[in-house]
């Protein structure tokens, strides 16, 4: 025995703690004696005074036969043991441990419960197996949920599931209802009336995303995030709307976007989507011109077509810059610096837009007559550039294109004709019949470095291939511009360009319609061939030619040797 304890006096004064598992879970279950006894046996377990079973009955009146009874329940829901019943000795165990040995359930305590479960059994054509109704019993009895309630549960289960109706949903259910606190049929009234609302609200959402199925429980959750975010119902309706195809969790990214922007209401929604569609129509447009594919446009939107239409560009401007930035090959980050030089320029409306084209057409134009004669000039802004410069010291296109001729067989043709030209322009020399003629080159400045001369056959081989490509790539522009004459061509070449954009669109935001776009795809293909055999002319005419297929008229092979196809005497 300790050498010391606690007085009367400290006893009286300390706590019994009671577990709460006892009382969420076995309290309700249990009697107002059962309790009493169980509360008070606890009581003296931290007592170090004698107190036999007799005197502890006869405090709580009532009977020691009653006591023993009494702790025979709470022995079968495992929360004590008896050691002893005469004299009657008691060991409580933790109630975290208890498992809850199985109780004999008494048929007629649920005589009602069972009555009414079995006509809604019936009503929804179902049949539950013995163990089914076991455990829905069981539950019953080990949980303090009403019976009125539960068959409330079973009831809007039926309603939802019909003939799929099984005891675990209903179970499942119940114990959601119960990990919530709701026990009784008020309670479990009022969380179902709220079921039914977000139910119809589900399907709502369902009709406009096209989903035909009924809602999941995990579906709920969505409509919880939302409601929790505080979007209205109503904003999420124009969301669904605007996708037309899609899920929930598509849904949830737009969602998403409203709560990052503050969106909250229907006509706050309805304005940023509209100026979404538009943005989005403004990538897409711009990315079927530049001849890109673009899979998801909001990453485009965001970088790009926001600061265009902020800074006033419009979906006509952006189309005609769009159409003259493909001839130079452009991607969108190119085509967004061309955008900040020209708005640094104060070109912006329609009209000076379209003068701006005009003139750049005219240079490119002057561009590709260069690279006939001096084959190793490239289509970028930087040379059309140098021409408006060229143009701006009063050269005619002659003059500059006698420039070219002249820098042919340099290694690099433009630097060498911007220096030429410019000495004509600081000398006064305006038209060719003023050009000096050169003066006969010395011995000394005929000798030349090694380098040098590889430098030069470099640049003629350049040109060389620059000029096959350009005949080939001029074969097939001849062609194409011959094929668009066809208005059946030109319809259906048309459309299939649309209908690769909208496949591109529909793989993001509508997967559903990629089998219908796939086979629109084909059958316009079908017809493009079949205006292209009415004028006697196949897909392949519309490629360039080239005169090697080796190399594609570039001097190397894939593999990044040179070709053989340079003429050998050039070569030399």
């Amino acid at each position: 025995m300790a050498f010391s304890t606690f007085s009367k006096e400290f006893t009286a004064n300390m706590y019994t703690t009671v577990e709460n598992q006892f009382i969420t879970k076995y309290l309700p279950q249990a009697t107002g004696d059962a309790v009493r006894v169980y509360l008070y046996g606890l009581y003296l377990c931290s007592c170090g005074e004698d107190f036999d079973a007799a005197s502890c009955a006869k405090l709580l009146k009532i009977s020691p036969e009653q006591l023993t009874e009494i702790f025979g329940f709470w022995e079968e829901c495992d929360l004590v043991r008896i050691l002893s019943r005469d004299p009657l000795f008691v060991e409580y165990l933790p109630v975290n441990a208890a498992i809850g040995k199985p109780k004999p359930i008494r048929a007629e305590k649920y005589a009602e419960f069972n009555k009414e479960l079995y006509k809604q059994l019936q009503k929804a054509g179902k049949d539950f197996k013995p163990y089914e109704m076991q455990r829905i019993l069981e539950f019953l009895e080990n949980n303090p949920m009403e019976p009125q309630a539960l068959l409330l549960i079973s009831e809007y289960c039926a309603k939802k599931d019909g003939a799929k109706l099984s005891a675990s949903h209903i179970l499942n259910k119940a114990k959601k209802l119960c990990g919530e606190h709701k026990f009784t049929y008020e309670q479990v009234e009022r969380e179902l009336a709220d079921f039914h609302s977000h139910e119809r609200e589900l399907s709502k959402l369902f009709a406009l995303l096209g989903i035909y199925r009924k809602p999941q429980e995990s579906d709920y959750s969505f409509l919880d995030k939302w409601r929790e975010a505080g979007i209205e119902f109503s904003a999420l309706c124009a969301c669904a709307a605007t996708l037309k195809k899609g899920s929930l969790a598509s849904l949830d990214l737009m969602a998403e976007e409203l709560r990052e922007r503050n969106l909250f209401t229907e006509a706050e929604t309805k304005e940023y989507l509209a100026r979404r569609e538009e943005l989005a129509d403004l990538v897409f447009l711009v990315a079927r011109k530049l001849g890109v594919k673009v899979q998801n446009p909001r990453a485009y939107m965001e970088e790009y077509a926001v600061r265009w239409t902020e800074r006033g560009y419009d979906k006509t401007s952006l189309s005609v810059l769009a159409s003259f930035a493909f001839k130079l090959r452009y991607d969108f980050s190119e085509f967004d610096a061309l955008l900040d030089s020209l708005y640094a320029e104060g070109i912006v409306d329609e009209g000076s837009v379209r003068e701006y084209c005009a003139n750049r057409e005219r240079q490119l134009k002057l561009l590709q007559s260069l690279q006939s004669v001096c084959g190793a000039v490239k289509k970028t802004q930087s040379a059309l550039d140098m021409i408006r410069a060229w143009k701006s010291w009063n050269f005619s296109d002659s003059m500059i294109l006698e420039a070219a001729k002249r820098s042919a067989t340099a290694a690099v043709p433009l630097s060498y004709m911007n220096k030429l030209l410019s000495e004509w322009k600081r000398s006064g020399v305006f038209s060719a019949e003023q050009i000096p003629e050169r003066a006969p080159a010395s011995n000394a400045s005929q000798s030349r470095s090694e380098s040098a001369v590889a430098a030069d056959k470099k640049s003629d081989r350049e040109r060389h291939y620059a000029i096959l490509r350009q005949k080939a790539e001029a074969y097939a522009e001849r062609a194409r511009a011959e094929a668009e004459k066809d208005e059946r061509f030109r319809s259906a070449d048309a459309a299939l360009k649309k209908a690769e954009v909208d496949l591109a669109r529909a793989e993001v935001f509508d997967p559903a319609s990629l089998s219908a776009i796939q086979s629109r795809i084909f059958a316009l293909k079908a017809t493009r061939s079949e205006a292209l055999q009415r004028l006697n002319m196949t897909e392949e005419d519309l490629l360039p030619k080239y005169s090697c297929k080796k190399c594609s008229d570039t001097g190397f092979l894939p593999d990044g040797r040179l070709c053989d196809c340079y003429p050998i005497s050039e070569q030399s």
